[in-house]
């Protein structure tokens, strides 16, 4: 039954994630919000909504290693697997902007999670503020910078459909509805079933957490850089992934800790996951100005998927 509840996690967190996006894009429009505005505010936090939930859950219920495993493992799915798979379908090209202040923000960010917990083990409710007070500045410099010209690629707006452009009260309300109790159930079923796995296969609860969890809650992600690469919105596809890294630091691990002090039981976490985390994520930055400069192509992109097979393999399965 655990895988079931896993899978049937997975798939409630994903549809309500949609029906949220959805009802907060229309409710947006509403209120005349500009579509930069609303897709770095407004879907970045809905699209993060699944993560926090299940870190939430996670951490309400006793099991941090989930709680902190869910996004360590998501980002480094998003960069070594996604940004992977997606470059080797199509290269994927790479905006000044995201190697000179994105992606120093999500290595300041990894950084000081790494920081943080190498402490004392334990991401307090200050170290949750200040990592989510970052990614407020982060935004407000973002949308400053686009306000005067400047081009950005996280998480712009440039088709939202009829249905949702001009959506009534009560079907947003539909939504919302819809969205926050898919969303809910679907953080029950899923962090119940992993714990159910970790305890059915005798690993602990980092394995599935960085594992099946993680890669469970980056299928969105996936899916929607593939679709923007073909469509040959190859930047925005990068800075939808960079984007989504630096939400799930600041806006999950941090509200998570606000809420309820994550309190980490697992060094690997720390000496292996995050450090992993953080290496895979600075490894952009030469690949990024390596010939051909600004471009990810099949080549970098077949080397991050060796990296995380490697570290699947070796430094999860490996290393119970």
């Amino acid at each position: 039954m655990s895988i079931f509840y896993i899978i049937l996690g997975l798939v409630l967190l994903i549809a309500g994630g949609e029906y949220l996006v959805r009802a907060s894009v229309s409710l947006s429009l509403k209120f005349k919000m500009s579509r930069i505005v609303i897709g770095m505010t407004v879907v970045s936090f809905a699209t993060s909504l699944p993560e926090l939930l299940v870190s939430m859950q996670a951490a309400f219920n006793g099991s941090p290693e989930l709680a902190l495993g869910n996004v360590v493992g998501s980002n480094i799915a998003n960069i070594a697997l996604v940004l992977g798979a997606t470059a080797i379908l199509t290269p994927i090209f790479i905006k000044k902007v995201s190697y000179k202040f994105n992606i120093p923000v999500m290595l300041l960010l990894s950084g000081l999670l790494y920081c943080f917990l190498i402490n004392d083990m334990l991401l307090s409710f200050n170290e949750g503020l200040v990592l989510f007070v970052l990614l407020i500045i982060f935004i407000y410099v973002l949308i400053n910078y686009a306000s005067q010209g400047g081009e950005i690629n996280l998480e712009e707006i440039e088709e939202i459909d009829e249905d949702t452009a001009v959506a009534g009260i009560f079907k947003i309300l539909f939504w919302l509805v819809i969205g926050g109790v898919a969303l809910w159930a679907g953080s029950e079923f899923l962090v119940d079933g992993a714990k159910e796995l970790a305890r059915q296969v005798g690993v602990s609860e980092r394995i599935i957490g960085v594992s099946i969890v993680a890669i469970g809650t980056s299928i969105p992600e996936l899916a929607a850089s593939i679709i923007s690469a073909l469509k040959k919105e190859k930047d925005l596809s990068f800075g939808n992934l960079v984007g989504s890294n630096i939400f799930n630091i600041g806006s999950v691990l941090g509200i998570t800790a606000m809420i309820k002090p994550i309190q980490v039981t697992n060094l690997k976490l720390i000496n292996v996951d995050i450090l992993w985390m953080i290496g895979i994520s600075a490894l952009i930055i030469p690949l990024a100005i390596l010939p051909k400069r600004h471009k990810i192509s099949w080549i970098k992109a077949s080397l991050y998927l060796i990296l995380y097979i490697i570290y699947m393999y070796y430094f999860v399965f490996l290393t119970k």
